[in-house]
């Protein structure tokens, strides 16, 4: 089955860290770009931060220095670990992927997305 699975959301306190996994099945992620997305409650679908297929890599300016996107093609996983948490950054984050390999802050260029895990930052 084709499909992407995040993982690794939670709870945590204010200034506490979480990292978040997106694991791709039923095909390889080596030459795609792959996103993160959040959703805050209230609020429409913002891009976080996405990593080319050649490993470059760009974030919201709001968590630039919090948050580090990386990949593991071994793995088939792409992985955002979110440190220095805020309230702000509560919100279900959804990872998806680009067919074309470089990725935008654009959720209409991405063509397949999970099904979303839960970040809830308070104390």
């Amino acid at each position: 089955q084709v499909q992407l699975v995040e993982s690794g959301g939670g709870l945590v306190q204010p200034g506490g860290s979480l990292e978040l996994s997106c694991a791709a099945s039923g095909f390889t992620l080596d030459y795609y770009a792959v996103g993160w997305f959040r959703q805050a409650p209230g609020k429409g679908r913002e891009g976080v931060s996405y990593i080319n297929s050649d490993g470059t890599r760009n974030y919201k300016d709001s968590v630039k220095g919090r948050f580090t996107i990386s990949r593991d093609n071994a793995k088939n996983t792409v992985s955002l670990q979110m440190n220095s948490l805020k309230p702000e950054d509560t919100a279900i984050y959804y990872c998806a992927t680009d067919g074309s390999g470089w990725g935008t802050f654009a959720e209409v260029n991405y063509d397949m997305w999970g099904q979303g895990t839960q970040v809830t930052v308070a104390s």
